[in-house]
């Protein structure tokens, strides 16, 4: 299997990119397309001692960077290593696409290089969190602002879909953000798309508020892009906030020093609970082919479990998956229409 990684996306590119890309042709077994400044990835290989077994580059010298305006992936940008990675994907020289660059680049490529899949209205990025009891998804997490009905359907389809074939969750709970449980609740939006749930090939089981989505309440958590990220942020925010303030509780005196060696075991079994690397990166859902949006900030380990998380959409045919569910939408929508023409 060959997974196609941006060299250079990301806060810590191309160093924390090589270093997982490494680790992953180790313990996976995968080939690596990298795509960007071929000199500049050899150097830097060459100075940390990286290996560069099993991998390909494919040469271009222009990054896209967070300032650019995200068409430009499109434009001006067109041969940036991350649209050449997104090329390479379209004309199947690759499995999949992984890149820790700009989200709305990545959207806008990945829409117009790679194309959605037939039906799909808009590709979303899926973010599974850590929860207490195990994790949820949340769908969509940032690339599209203002939904329609039919879009926040169409994410609680592929966000089953995604949870059942690589996370394994038998029968996958698929849950309305609101801002209350009842079925009356929300904007005209949350009341179709809550219609509209109710009858699409998903487990529905209503809307949720967001207090409750850390303890588990649902498998995915369907939202449209600005509340989604919204979510999100505030999720990732209490999280390092706990974790400091936790850790000024317990460096604040010699007893309380005592006390955190006590549970120092116990402490850090939760913070790799809570810990965004461990899953690698987020799936831009509803893309014909499987690509894979890294953290911004992420190092060697999390590269890694993205490139696993690749290698897994590819092996468990997420996309495939995704294609039918859309294809029994559509048969049931053509059922209704034909049954109301006749009435």
């Amino acid at each position: 299997m060959k997974i196609i990684v941006d060299a250079f996306g990301g806060d810590n590119a191309p160093l924390a990119v090589l270093q997982g890309c490494e680790q992953a042709v180790k313990e996976y077994g995968v080939t690596i397309l990298l795509t960007g400044d071929e000199t500049k990835i050899k150097e830097t290989a060459a100075k940390a001692n990286i290996s560069l077994n099993q991998m390909e580059i494919s040469h271009t010298d222009t990054v896209i960077t967070m300032c650019d305006n995200p068409v430009e992936v499109v434009r001006s940008l067109k041969d940036c290593s991350m649209a050449r990675g997104l090329k390479l994907l379209a004309e199947g020289q690759g499995d999949a696409f992984l890149s820790a660059g700009s989200t709305g680049a990545i959207v806008v490529g990945a829409s117009r290089i790679v194309k959605t899949i037939p039906g799909i209205k808009r590709a979303a990025i899926a973010t599974v969190i850590p929860s207490f009891p195990g994790c949820f998804m949340l769908m969509d997490s940032g690339a599209n602002k203002e939904c329609r009905p039919e879009m926040l359907t169409q994410f609680g389809i592929m966000g089953s879909a995604y949870m059942n074939k690589i996370l394994k969750v038998e029968k996958p709970r698929v849950a309305l953000i609101n801002n209350g449980a009842e079925e009356s609740k929300g904007t005209a939006l949350q009341l179709e798309a809550y219609a509209q749930l109710k009858e699409a090939p998903v487990h529905f089981i209503g809307n949720v508020e967001g207090r409750d989505l850390p303890y588990g309440c649902c498998d995915v958590a369907v939202a449209d892009g600005f509340t989604g990220n919204i979510v999100l942020k505030l999720y990732e925010g209490l999280g390092s906030a706990f974790s400091k303030e936790i850790k000024k509780i317990l460096y604040h005196s010699t007893l309380t020093k005592i006390g955190g060696l006590l549970v120092k075991k116990q402490f850090n079994a939760f913070k790799a609970t809570m810990d965004y690397s461990e899953y690698g990166g987020a799936p831009l859902l509803g893309i014909s082919k499987p690509v894979i949006k890294a953290h911004g900030s992420s190092n060697a380990k999390a590269f890694k479990n993205a490139i696993r998380q690749a290698r897994d959409c590819v092996e468990n045919d997420v996309i495939g998956e995704i294609e039918e569910s859309m294809a029994q939408l559509k048969a049931q929508e053509n059922a209704a229409e034909c049954e109301e023409n006749a009435q």
